[in-house]
């Protein structure tokens, strides 16, 4: 853990003595477990988060699939008007614009 080298252990010593002065001997043991209790809650909820996340990613990433025998299988649309379609013909050219006799060259 950063922070918790050797060259702290003395505040992590006062830390302990103020706790053993507010709580008392009686009350460490219900402490600890209460602590423990909060970090395996606190634990589980973030890797139900991740695994949360990690589902809605790869639901968005994969495209759904039906399971096997579970309907009719589709098949492709063959209309004659979707096969024989006509491609577009060719764009119109556009008219020039200004040259002499008109209003629109520059002054």
């Amino acid at each position: 853990m950063p922070g918790l080298g050797a060259g702290h252990w003395w505040i992590i010593a006062i830390v302990l003595v103020i706790v053993l002065i507010i709580w008392g001997p009686g009350k460490l043991p219900d402490v600890g477990s209460g602590l423990g209790r909060a970090i395996r809650e606190f634990r589980k909820a973030s890797s139900e988060t991740r695994d949360e996340f990690v589902k809605a990613t790869r639901a968005d990433d994969t495209p759904a699939t039906p399971a096997p025998g579970t309907g009719p299988v589709a098949t492709p649309a063959t209309t004659p008007s979707a096969t024989t379609a006509t491609p577009p013909g060719p764009l119109p050219v556009p008219a020039p614009v200004g040259g002499e006799g008109d209003n629109t060259t520059p002054v």
